[in-house]
């Protein structure tokens, strides 16, 4: 773990008191997908509703540059280059990324499934199809309750992806199966959901600054 991020965290307390209280949670998410990462590993999300978007949010800020450049290496730039023009704008504006897939897109599939065997299998299934031994999963439930998300992280624990669950409200279902629950203190959906975005960007800028310190 970087100096930096250790700051970002202690900055994170600070504006949110809050979070005082899962501030060790939080860290432990850190470091897991730290770790993943490391191991050329990747990162699935699922979640319902305000937690779907959050899940597509998490991942665009993963996906591309969030706070830093990100340049490619120069290995890659100078492939790219050698390509001619094309090649050279490519080399000059495409970006690193950690790898983040949303399990909340995919409406072919999503519907078919759903209308074929059971909708509340659609993010499990996904799991099955992306997941490999070594991977996160992040399940966002705002009441620790949603079924489909739950058995998402059944499915993860089988194939032996890592769990990490983003909750309120005690964590519910969610908790016995997530490997590290950040359990934050919102005492309804709206509350919860504002306390997830401060956690879920420090995390951003954790994996940032951890990974792409130099650039």
């Amino acid at each position: 773990m970087s100096a930096l991020a250790s700051e970002l965290l202690e900055s994170l307390v600070a504006k949110h008191p809050a979070l005082m209280a899962c501030k060790a949670d939080i860290a432990a998410a850190r470091d897991t997908l730290i770790q993943a990462y490391e191991a050329h590993h990747k990162l699935l999300l699922c979640g319902n509703g305000g937690s779907a978007a959050d899940c597509e949010h998490i991942a665009g800020e993963l996906l591309k540059g969030f706070e830093r450049k990100r340049p490619l290496s120069e290995d890659l730039r100078g492939r790219l280059a050698a390509q001619g023009r094309e090649g050279a704008s490519l080399a000059e504006k495409l970006q690193q990324a950690l790898p983040a897939i949303s399990l909340c897109g995919h409406p072919s599939l999503a519907t078919a499934f759903a209308n074929d065997v059971d909708p509340a299998l659609v993010f499990a299934q996904l799991v099955c199809a992306l997941g490999s031994r070594g991977d996160v999963l992040l399940a966002i439930s705002t009441s620790g309750t949603a079924r489909n998300v739950i058995l998402a992280l059944r499915a993860a624990r089988a194939l032996g992806l890592s769990t990490i669950g983003l909750s309120g409200q005690g964590g519910g279902d969610l908790a016995p199966l997530c490997d590290v629950l950040i359990d934050v203190p919102g005492e309804s959906t709206a509350d919860t959901q504002e306390l997830h975005l401060p956690v879920y960007h420090y995390l951003c800028r954790a994996l940032e600054a951890h990974f792409f310190a130099a650039d």
